[in-house]
């Protein structure tokens, strides 16, 4: 399985990942180093590869069969149009990770007529990485960063047999090694350095983890599907009003656009409309609160996540643990 890894794409505006978080679990006050990882506040990035799209991928085939049409007959338009809504990070899996973000959204396909183990990413299209160099890298930063956990979600797995998941298994082993913590309760950071474990991964295909200790069920991800800023706030208020669950979850603060809203709006990109939700998304996450009561969040994942102080602020609710 060879291949390379894409360098990040670059949006006007946004900002360059800072490394000021980079050891942020490292740290934190001792007297959080014995809350379960599910009770802290972590930041995450919603599709995490989107940043490395392939701009000459055909589309995916779980899209609409017309735009699978479109995108073979008139790929010159519809490939941009694609690609600028489907476009989520801009921030490479390293940079994130400096970046202070430890949950990554890691959506896996097999291309439809690629070859037989190339297993690359997938948000309408697919990447220029592949699966294997993108693990390598997380672990070599996870090797220069002793004291700092991963919560990897794989997701998707489009085309993928059960051959190519036996395959994705041993790779996913082979790379992590001992760095791979085994299901069970949900560990303390302390917990995870004593026994030199920094990776949680949970895997969302029932027949794989019931046969590898190694992986943890799927993560619950609170996904609004929502366009305006005030109705996901409502969709996200609404399900802490109904009790967060018993182990890791995240919460979602990332729009989704509808095809109504990019005919309205020809001009706009995903880009556009997360950067203009952003403060009232942020001030909202700066309102919550980690912990183990029914109205607590977890994960927080979002899009584009170097591009104001959302990553800060996540980590930020930690403090509020230390009240009391």
């Amino acid at each position: 399985m060879g291949g390379r890894v894409s360098s990040p794409g670059s949006f006007r505006g946004l900002p360059c990942a800072s490394k000021a978080n980079a050891d942020w679990m490292s740290a934190l006050s001792s007297r959080l180093w014995d809350v379960p990882l599910h009770q802290l506040s972590i930041p995450g990035s919603h599709d995490t590869m989107t940043y490395c799209l392939n701009k000459k991928s055909p589309i995916s085939s779980k899209e609409p069969r017309l735009l699978q049409l479109l995108g073979k007959a008139l790929p010159c338009i519809t490939l941009p149009v694609v690609l600028k809504w489907s476009t989520t990070q801009v921030l490479s899996v390293a940079e994130q990770l400096d970046a202070g973000v430890r949950y990554l959204d890691l959506r896996i396909a097999h291309v439809e007529g690629g070859s037989e183990r190339n297993l690359h990413f997938v948000h309408m299209v697919y990447t220029t990485a592949l699966v294997e160099d993108t693990l390598t890298e997380i672990s070599e930063w996870l090797e220069n960063h002793p004291r700092e956990a991963v919560v990897l979600a794989c997701r998707n797995f489009e085309g993928m047999t059960e051959g190519l998941h036996d395959y994705l298994v041993g790779c996913i082993k082979n790379i992590f090694g001992d760095k791979l913590c085994p299901r069970g309760e949900v560990p303390t950071l302390r917990q995870l350095w004593s026994r030199g474990q920094q990776v949680i991964l949970s895997y969302e295909d029932e027949a794989s983890v019931s046969r590898h200790a190694e992986l943890w069920p799927a993560i619950p991800y609170w996904w609004g599907n929502k366009v305006k800023p005030r109705d996901l706030i409502h969709y996200l208020e609404h399900m802490k009003s109904c009790g967060r669950p018993g182990g890791l979850f995240v919460a979602g603060i990332n729009l989704t656009e509808n095809l109504e809203f990019i005919l309205v709006h020809p001009a706009w990109s995903l880009e556009k409309l997360t950067l203009r939700g952003l403060p009232d998304l942020c001030a909202w996450v700066r309102a919550q609160c980690p912990g183990s009561a029914a109205g607590c969040t977890n994960i927080i994942a979002g899009d584009f996540i170097g591009a104001s102080g959302f990553v800060s602020d996540v980590i930020g609710l930690n403090r509020k643990l230390l009240r009391g």
